[in-house]
């Protein structure tokens, strides 16, 4: 129990990453920055990707917030953002919410009220946590959504949006199709990023969601691709993310 409380503390300060029978050490803030912008073709783990421009997808996911209304059914992509959002949902009522991350579907079991019905697909779950594969492409093929809320890895006017995992494209794709709006949740650091693999054109987005450290140039090109693009001011103030 020492041990465990010590590695829950440890994990907290970020020194290291609690994993399954163990713990593995964390990488520097500094130097995941650094692989990211040189190679784009790997995919880092989800908690050291919740630890990079946190405050901004806080702000981002309550603004995404603002389009849900009860009785509607949405869908949660896996990453960081996405998860963010499935926090802010905590006691949302009469809601149906399909998503292939297993850290939302925690979430969103423990803190949505019985009126709330969470669907889990089934899949093969990557590094990002997000079940990908032939079964949760038949489960999605069979639903129908109000809106898809999806991050992504990168986003590029050329490029569209990617992802450096080519098990998920598929997925995504499938996902992407049950919805009758795609919104997407992406912070600064996403645009001009060209990971490994094209999900599918920027055009493709009915609303993007972003933070205000985007640059006026970066905010022109995405403004020409996509009909809606809402700019949050991310609250520096927030208290680190300890979840």
């Amino acid at each position: 129990m020492t041990i465990r409380r010590d590695l829950e503390l440890l994990d907290r300060d970020g020194v290291l990453h609690r994993v399954h029978g163990g713990a593995t050490v964390a990488s520097p803030p500094e130097a995941l920055e650094e692989h990211r912008a040189d190679d784009h073709s790997e995919e880092p783990a989800f908690q050291e990707k919740r630890r990079l421009e946190g405050a901004a997808k806080r702000a981002i996911a309550r603004q995404g917030l603002r389009h849900i209304r009860a009785g509607m059914t949405i869908a949660l992509s896996a990453g960081t953002t996405t998860f963010a959002l499935a926090r802010e949902l905590a006691g949302f009522a009469d809601i149906t919410v399909v998503t292939n991350s297993t850290d939302a579907a925690n979430v969103l079991f423990d803190t949505l009220p019985a009126s709330s019905l969470v669907v889990l697909t089934g899949g093969v779950r990557t590094p990002s946590h997000a079940l990908v594969g032939p079964i949760a492409e038949a489960s999605l093929k069979e639903l129908q959504v109000d809106i898809v809320f999806h991050g992504f890895h990168g986003m590029d006017p050329q490029s569209g949006f990617t992802c450096p995992n080519l098990a998920e494209v598929s997925t995504a794709q499938t996902m992407i199709a049950s919805g009758d709006r795609l919104i997407v949740l992406a912070d600064h650091s996403k645009f001009g990023v060209r990971a490994l693999a094209k999900v599918t054109d920027l055009s493709s987005a009915s609303t993007l969601i972003t933070d205000s450290r985007i640059t006026a140039a970066q905010l022109d090109d995405l403004r020409r691709r996509i009909p809606s693009v809402e700019v949050v001011d991310p609250d520096e103030g927030d208290p680190p993310d300890e979840g």
